[in-house]
C-alpha cells in the first residue's frame, strides 16, 4: 500500500534478548492492559472513536538565536518539574487543532494547577518555546509525525504552540478518523503532516469483523508513510502502546511467533524483541533510502510515554493526581524502562551505522522519565465533556494515556526545538 497522500496536490518546496524473568511477568498484566488501551483508543464511552528527533538545516536559514545561546550539549532526560507562573503558550479555545478528548479545560476539568509547571534539566537550561524560531528553522521544509496516537498528540501540541505566531491551513485529511492529515504554513512555506502507522512496519490492524489480533510484518516498513520519504526533510517517529495488543508476527513468509494469542498454534514471544525489530527495520529504511540522498533527512524517535492508571480504567479516580511527582519520588522501572531502553539502544546503533553520512542525523527524543513524573497531565474522565454534570456515574471511562492540551507534552516540543537549534548551529559552524 502506498501513501494516502499520493493523489494530493499539496504545498511543498521543490534496539536484545530479555531475561527469562521478564518473560514470566504475570500474564494477567499483559492480558488486561492491551484490552484497556484498545478500548481507550477505539471505544470511549459512549462508544465513539478516539485516537489517540531531525531537521535538515539550510545554509540560507539564519537562526534568530545567537550562537552563544545555543546549548550544544545538554542531557534533557534528568531534572525536575518546577512551578512556572507564566503558564502555557496557548489555551484550548484559541487553538483549533486540539482533539476533543485532550481538550481538558473545555471539557470541564476544574483544577488548573497542572498548567503551571516547566521542566528544569539538571545541568542545563530548557528555554521557553519560541514559535518564530521554530518556523524560521523549518522554512521550506516538510516535517512529518509518524506513529500511533502519541505521534498525533505531539503533533497537535506543536500546531497549537506554533499557531500563536502563524496560523496553519489544513490542506489534506483522509483515512478513518482523519488519521492522515497535512497542514501548510504559507508564511514560511512549511508543510507538517501526520501519518497513522502504529507499528512503523507493515501491519494489519484487527477489526471487529476479523481476527482478534494484529498482524505485523517485521521486515517490511509501512509504505503508507515510507512511500513519501523522499519529500520529507524531518521526521518524528513515535510508537509503543500498540505493541501491547495481541498480535501474530511474521518475517518473510514465516510466522515468527505471537503475543497473547490463545487458541493459535504459535510460540508466545512477547513484544520486546518485536518492538526492537520494528525500530531496527524502520531506521534501516531511513538510512538506506535517505542517507545518501542529496537532501538527506533528520529523524527523531520519541521514546515511550508511560500511562498512569492507578485504579480501574472505568472507575472514578483512575489517574487522580493533580501535581507532578517530586524528584526521586517515582522510579522509572518495569515495562516503561524496558520500552525506552530498546528505543534508545536502537537509535544509538543506527547512529553508529550512519555516522559516515553527512546529511543523515538521528536522535532519541528521550521523554520517558520526565513524562513519568507527570501523573497529573492526562485527561482522565475529562476525555468527555463534563462527565459529572449529573452526578458521579457508576462507570466513568478515563484516559490516563494521552496528554491534556495544553499540558506536559508541550515540553517534548520544547526539547525538539532545542535539538534542531543545536543541529542548525553545528551545520553553520562547518560552513
Amino acid at each position: 500500500m502506498g501513501s494516502p497522500f499520493k493523489d494530493h496536490q499539496h504545498h511543498q518546496h521543490h534496539h536484545h534478548p530479555f531475561s527469562l524473568a521478564k518473560k514470566l511477568i504475570p500474564w494477567t498484566f499483559y492480558a488486561m492492559l492491551p484490552l484497556v488501551l484498545f478500548r481507550l483508543y477505539f471505544y470511549p464511552y459512549p462508544f465513539h472513536h478516539i485516537t489517540t528527533p531531525i531537521l535538515t538545516s539550510s545554509s540560507s536559514v539564519s537562526s534568530p538565536t545567537p550562537f552563544e545561546e545555543v546549548e550544544t550539549s545538554c542531557d534533557y532526560t534528568t531534572g525536575k518539574w518546577v512551578r512556572d507562573k507564566r503558564g502555557p503558550l496557548y489555551n484550548g479555545s484559541a487553538c483549533g487543532t486540539i482533539k476533543e478528548g485532550q481538550n481538558c479545560i473545555a471539557h470541564g476539568r476544574p483544577d488548573m494547577g497542572y498548567l503551571y509547571w516547566r521542566w528544569k534539566p539538571k545541568h542545563c537550561k530548557l528555554p521557553r518555546f519560541e514559535p518564530s524560531t521554530f518556523l524560521q528553522l523549518l522554512r521550506n521544509k516538510h516535517l512529518a509525525f509518524v506513529g500511533d496516537s502519541m505521534a498525533r498528540n505531539q503533533l497537535e501540541s506543536l500546531l497549537c504552540m506554533l499557531s500563536s505566531a502563524s496560523a496553519p491551513n489544513l490542506v489534506y485529511r483522509g483515512g478513518e478518523d482523519n488519521k492522515f492529515r497535512r497542514w501548510y504554513f504559507e508564511s514560511h512555506n512549511i508543510t507538517i503532516s501526520v501519518y497513522w502507522s502504529p507499528f512503523l512496519v507493515k501491519g494489519v490492524e484487527k477489526y471487529n469483523t476479523g481476527p482478534n489480533h494484529n498482524q505485523l510484518y517485521l521486515d517490511n516498513v509501512d509504505e503508507r508513510w515510507a512511500a513519501d520519504m523522499n519529500g520529507i526533510d524531518m521526521i518524528v517517529l513515535s510508537i509503543g502502546h500498540w505493541f501491547l495488543h495481541p498480535a501474530v508476527y511474521y518475517e518473510g513468509d514465516q510466522v515468527l511467533g505471537c503475543h497473547y494469542c490463545p487458541g493459535l498454534n504459535h510460540t508466545e514471544i512477547g513484544f520486546y524483541d518485536v518492538l526492537r525489530k520494528a525500530i531496527k527495520t524502520t531506521l534501516k529504511a531511513l538510512i538506506d533510502r535517505k542517507g545518501a540522498n542529496s537532501n538527506g533527512i533528520n529523524a527523531f524517535v520519541t521514546t515511550f510515554s508511560p500511562a498512569h492508571f492507578e485504579g480501574d480504567w472505568d472507575k472514578l479516580g483512575a489517574c487522580p493526581k493533580t501535581k507532578p511527582y517530586k524528584e526521586g519520588e517515582k522510579a522509572l522501572e518495569g515495562m516503561d524502562a524496558d520500552m525506552r531502553q530498546i528505543e534508545v539502544e536502537e537509535v544509538e546503533a543506527a547512529k553508529m551505522k550512519s555516522k559516515h553520512l553527512e546529511k543523515f542525523r538521528l536522535e532519541a527524543l528521550d521523554v520517558t522519565s520526565l513524562s513519568l513524573m507527570r501523573p497529573d497531565g492526562h485527561p482522565g474522565p475529562y476525555m468527555h465533556p463534563f462527565p459529572f454534570a449529573n452526578g458521579v456515574p457508576e462507570r466513568v471511562q478515563n484516559d490516563c494515556v494521552h496528554w491534556c492540551l495544553p499540558g506536559p507534552i508541550d515540553t517534548w516540543n520544547e526539547i525538539l526545538l532545542e535539538v534542531i537549534k543545536k543541529w542548525d548551529y553545528e551545520s553553520r559552524r562547518k560552513e
